[in-house]
């Protein structure tokens, strides 16, 4: 009889890293570094402008040794370059994942059944050019020949968490001669407040949409369309005010869009990995194209990284298996991203969707059911908010969430100490979540206060932090376009390693694909278009009726 394939569980490698980790289990970081002076500088890398400290967490050599021969056995190295060849590593929609190729900087080709795709990347990036040129330089005007001021991108997903992120980010390079607005939200109060504070006569639309098919960039286009046919604009006018980026023209130039107005996606692209693309003209309009190829550049240089580094000394392989060290081997379901930096903000949303749409997946890419946890909740904020807030939880709760801490070495608005202070916060919340407090240091500093012993014994237990909570530091110079693409491309690969090891799809979404048949169906009976077919279960047909009879003079 043919022998079973192997599952992770199964594999020696995993059962290695299970007893392992009761070994170590009451370890504590503490002695960890008590022991080894030279701590930091064995878990300290430097690549592609980033620099990694992840000296603070529950390993030793022999648990690293552990977790790069389980990535070994799951043939990492080949599967990375796997995807960088462009085989079809998104096994379900049997597509390659070349969002790497929209940053390839050599000559090398890339071939997507048999045809270099290069070639047509850098004639969207010279037409991207020459928009983004026409624009700021004010050749490009809109319909009564002022020039610009307010770009509003419309999409969701992908096509709105990236380039917001990128361009939130790299705010200390806008040029300053356009506002940038995001709508994404099929909530109409969303693109209302945009459109109030906008003049059609000065105001450029990006439709971001790969299919042109996706409900919410579809209907909030539309209002925009109005609003701009309701304001001054006309049919004939449109063509100067609206351009497309989707993989679907032809729907394109059906809803008005001028052809010579749309700019392409392919297949080969993720919606969340997609802002690499003609998905970034909002981005490359606000700061110039040349500071968008800094940005691929940053990025290309962690690909490089990623490609070649041996497993040891690797940034991305070095986060994912620490990822999984702790989602399936002590339990860890979350994870927090926390950028002290408030122009990367919105780093913790784009990350959710990156790593949170791209493992969330229950099954091999066999289709059999998998029998460990996958890909964690991403959550998180911007420090030092949330010291004042949900921090609480990451140092005396029960739940075991690793953290990354985020922070550039220098700030683009030095104020006061402002930068040392944020700096210091920093630090010290990865050096109270490592080495905690304990009873006895608990109850000597309520000494020092001068409570006597009754008041010691109520309190004392309550001060103590257990410590012994893993977080990584991630630092650099400052957020430029280059730091930025660096720190982005990380978290892709970082995303792709996991799904390797977990032997997941990383590129297919069907999870998103349910709710959006269903919706279809649920606004039909709600608007009354279809009759009242298709009851479905008690509580839904009970919250459609719910809604009709309060809007039973129609809409």
């Amino acid at each position: 009889m043919p022998q079973a394939p192997q599952t992770l569980t199964s594999r020696p490698e995993w059962q290695a890293l299970i007893d392992h980790q009761a070994d170590i289990k009451y370890l504590h970081m503490r002695d960890l570094f008590n022991r080894d002076p030279k701590r930091f500088e064995r878990y300290f890398l430097e690549a592609a402008g980033l620099a990694l400290d992840y000296s603070k967490n529950l390993v030793t050599e022999e648990t690293l040794q552990h977790l790069f021969t389980l990535a070994r056995s799951c043939q990492l190295p080949a599967r990375i370059e796997a995807m960088f060849r462009g085989d079809r590593v998104n096994v379900t929609e049997n597509r390659p994942a070349l969002h790497v190729a929209l940053r390839n900087l050599s000559d090398e080709p890339v071939k997507v059944d048999g045809t270099d795709i290069m070639p047509e990347i850098r004639d969207t990036l010279a037409r991207m050019e020459e928009f983004v040129w026409r624009v700021n330089s004010t050749q490009w005007r809109g319909f009564t020949n002022k020039p610009f001021t307010d770009v509003v991108s419309i999409g969701i997903g992908g096509s709105f968490l990236g380039p917001k992120l990128v361009s939130a980010s790299l705010k200390p390079y806008w040029h300053g001669r356009l506002n940038c607005h995001y709508v994404a939200n099929i909530d109409g109060s969303h693109i209302t407040e945009v459109l109030r504070h906008i003049n059609p006569e000065t105001t450029l639309f990006l439709i971001q949409s790969k299919s042109f098919r996706t409900q919410e960039t579809l209907e909030n286009t539309r209002v925009a369309r109005e609003w701009f046919l309701h304001n001054g604009g006309s049919e004939e006018r449109i063509s100067k005010h609206f351009v497309a980026v989707t993989a679907n023209a032809k729907e394109a130039v059906k809803f008005g869009i001028a052809e010579e107005n749309i700019f392409p996606m392919w297949d080969w692209v993720g919606g969340r990995y997609s802002l690499w693309s003609a998905i970034g003209l909002p981005t490359a309009l606000t700061i110039g194209m040349d500071n968008f190829r800094g940005l691929l550049a940053g990025a290309n240089a962690m690909d490089q990284h990623f490609r070649t580094a041996p497993l040891e000394e690797n940034l991305p392989v070095i986060l994912a298996l620490l990822g999984i060290w702790y989602g399936n081997f002590w339990g860890a379901d979350a994870h927090a991203i926390l950028p002290y930096d408030h122009y990367l903000r919105g780093l913790p949303a784009h990350l959710q969707q990156l790593d949170m749409e791209s493992n969330g997946k229950c099954v091999t890419q066999a289709g059999e059911p998998v029998n460990y946890q996958t890909g964690p909740i991403i959550w998180g904020g911007a420090g030092a908010n949330g010291q004042h807030a949900y921090h609480q939880l990451l140092h005396q709760g029960t739940k075991l969430s690793p953290a990354d801490f985020i922070i550039p070495l220098h700030t683009h608005n030095p104020v006061g100490n402002h930068h040392a202070i944020l700096f210091a916060n920093c630090l010290s919340q990865t050096q109270a979540l490592m080495q905690g407090k304990t009873e006895d240091e608990a109850r000597a500093e309520l000494a020092a206060q001068g409570l006597d012993e009754n008041a010691i014994n109520r309190l004392a237990r309550h001060k103590v932090i257990p410590g012994n909570k893993p977080s990584n530091t991630l630092l650099f110079e400052r957020a430029t376009p280059r730091t930025v693409g660096a720190l982005i491309a990380l978290y892709e690969h970082k995303t792709y390693t996991q799904g390797v090891i977990w032997d997941v799809d990383s590129f297919d979404q069907w999870g998103v694909e349910l709710g959006k048949q269903l919706g279809e169906g649920i606004l039909d009976r709600l608007l009354q278009s279809g009759g009242d077919q298709g009851a479905t279960d008690s509580s839904t047909d009970g919250l459609i009726r719910l809604f009709r009879n309060r809007h039973k003079n129609g809409f």
